[in-house]
């Protein structure tokens, strides 16, 4: 096996484990059986409340909110476009934010859970199940990550952008837990279903690019060019 096939195996591996993982969320949440897990969570998180730490807590949701997602993912597709010219790149990102708020829209009526009316920081409206902040952040710095990653050569470099984007995902979704207006399992589910969608598409763009440049190879193998 050769090793972009074992890139594209390896790719799709991971895009099913997430999927499989959001099913067994799923049906947990549709039975009620992890009511027990959500509120000892929710206790734990919320016990550290302070004036402070909600100011905090605000500010990355608002980083993982819909009306910043799009500011950022303007810039980014002007900067893919204008600056690096890379429109495979331009093509991908388009479809994992787009795919990821369609996805989660269409779960969250099919789920039609109610968020959690305990101990609520901020309003929100619409239902619980999954996250659209967790999701649109696993998605946002998911994807992020992987184009910056693959034009940094350096091990350190690759590293640093792995953290920092790890440490945004999950302080978006902690901070819906404690801001009180999502169950943890919304935020499980929401990190899974956007795995499984960035996965898939990165799988199936990196697919695209390799048919691409394999025509032009042989193309230019025949033109003798």
């Amino acid at each position: 096996m050769n090793t972009r096939r074992l890139q594209f195996t390896y790719v799709f591996s991971l895009s099913l484990a997430a999927a499989i993982c959001f099913s067994i969320v799923a049906g947990l949440v549709s039975t009620h059986e992890i009511a027990r897990f959500d509120n000892i969570v929710i206790s734990f998180i919320q016990g550290y409340e302070s004036p402070a730490l909600t100011k905090v807590m605000k500010l990355f949701t608002f980083i993982g909110s819909t009306s910043f997602v799009a500011i950022l993912s303007v810039v980014v597709l002007i900067f893919l476009y204008k600056v690096l010219h890379h429109r495979l790149e331009l093509l991908l990102f388009i479809i994992v934010i787009a795919g990821t708020a369609i996805l989660n829209q269409a779960l969250k009526f099919s789920f039609h859970r109610e968020r959690p009316t305990l101990h609520r920081l901020i309003e929100e409206t619409g239902y619980s199940f999954p996250s659209g902040h967790s999701m649109e952040a696993f998605a946002m710095y998911g994807v992020l990550a992987f184009l910056v990653w693959r034009h940094i050569p350096a091990r350190a470099g690759r590293t640093i952008i792995i953290v920092i984007s790890t440490l945004m995902i999950l302080a978006i979704g902690i901070s819906r837990i404690y801001l009180g207006v999502h169950y943890p399992s919304d935020i499980i589910g929401g990190y899974f279903v956007s795995g499984f969608w960035l996965a898939l598409t990165i799988g199936t763009t990196k697919g695209t690019k390799n048919d691409f440049e394999r025509k032009i190879r042989i193309h230019a193998y025949i033109t003798g060019q």
